[in-house]
């Protein structure tokens, strides 16, 4: 039967919309659902921090027999477009069956929506976000991801690449670390005790009393720490915002470690309870019981800790502040029982982090990747 692509209009369609990965992922052990108001209110042009910056979406649905089959959101990212060549239009919220004619179907929609919009390249899958349902899963479909990252099924990588999606850039990569095991860490330990001799570098917790003051502190970092990334385009303060807000009453101001020199921020280390062990059971609070299942798993133990940004001033690369941080990281995290760390997700652009990850113990666990194609090369009507 034929494939229709409507884009979403009614309460009706967007409740379809919002609620098609639970067609997708029914009975995978290793999905952890998305929380469904928050979901909505990403796409809400009334609330979503992409649509505050001025951003433009669209989501699109596709149909066999009077059934969903797939979803798709296009998207234009104004602020980032206005700072790079070429301008991107964004994909994301992709879902499918496994059926290359209405994936396909449901890409050519994304293409035709840029092209009107005059952008030059189809760039994706992100979820309105560049740090929210980044890529596609390559590899590690054997367990569920830590917060923020993805999880998708295998055959997703054929479906984009069958388009005639090229990968943009280098995969992006989660490591674990056990923290009951690792022999590097006392290694490590014996680092940071004969750079603690020779540097005038502190390490704090964070002050949530001075929020707004730490956020802005964040910002600098994400700003000047990632700049030499390819591709990168400066941090919105508003973003930033709305990316470290969700944490702020969960998060353990012991655990989030600031590095200063002289008086002055140069690194920045979070680590948080891996909430995706508690998620994984909510059933994204699709219905009222779910919030008693996710009050009962909230209350155990977390056993993962996770590292979301390593970020270290340049001038500070091969010196003593990641030892320091990172050590100092992995003595609270022990004696507060995590018996394992999670860094996700890092870029293979950025060789430094996976490089730290393996001296210190971590094991690759999971793969993500991007893609990025002109327009020119994908259109075909």
């Amino acid at each position: 039967m034929s494939i229709t692509i409507s884009p979403v209009r009614s309460q009706r369609e967007r409740h379809t919309f919002l609620t098609f990965p639970w067609r997708i992922y029914r009975g995978d052990p290793n999905w952890v659902p998305p929380i469904l108001s928050e979901r909505a209110a990403t796409l809400d042009p009334r609330k979503g921090t992409f649509f505050k910056r001025g951003g433009v979406a669209e989501c699109f649905i596709a149909w066999r027999d009077g059934q969903p089959v797939g979803t798709i959101c296009a998207a234009d990212d104004t602020y980032a477009n206005a700072l790079r060549c070429p301008r991107d239009g964004m994909f994301g919220f992709f879902d499918s069956i496994n059926d290359r004619e209405v994936a396909h179907a449901l890409l050519q929609t994304a293409v035709r929506w840029v092209a009107e919009r005059n952008l030059q390249t189809l760039y994706g899958p992100f979820n309105l976000d560049y740090e929210d349902g980044y890529g596609v899963l390559i590899e590690g479909f054997d367990c569920p991801p830590a917060i923020l990252c993805g999880h998708s099924p295998p055959y997703y990588q054929s479906l984009i690449e069958s388009f005639g999606l090229t990968v943009a850039r280098g995969e992006g990569l989660a490591y674990r670390l056990d923290l009951t095991q690792s022999p590097a860490l006392q290694q490590l330990e014996d680092l940071a005790i004969r750079a603690r001799r020779h540097t005038s570098v502190t390490i704090r917790p964070a002050d949530l009393s001075r929020w707004d003051d730490e956020v802005r502190s964040v910002h600098m970092l994400l700003n000047t720490a990632l700049a030499h990334l390819p591709d990168f385009i400066p941090w919105h303060l508003d973003a930033v915002q709305a990316l470290l807000s969700p944490f702020r009453q969960i998060a353990d101001p012991n655990l989030i470690l600031f590095a200063e020199a002289n008086g002055q921020v140069v690194g920045f280390l979070p680590g948080i309870p891996d909430l995706n062990e508690a998620l994984i059971h909510a059933n994204g609070l699709r219905y009222p019981w779910d919030y008693a299942a996710l009050a009962w798993h909230m209350h155990q133990p977390h056993r993962q800790l996770t590292i979301k940004s390593v970020l270290v001033l340049r001038e500070y690369w091969g010196g003593a502040i990641p030892i320091l941080l990172f050590a100092e990281m992995l003595s609270r995290a022990r004696s507060k029982g995590y018996q394992t760390l999670d860094l996700s997700i890092t870029s293979a652009d950025n060789p430094r982090t996976p490089q730290l990850a393996e001296r210190l113990g971590a094991r690759l666990y999971k793969r993500w990747r991007v893609y990025r194609t002109p327009l020119d090369d994908l259109q075909r009507e």
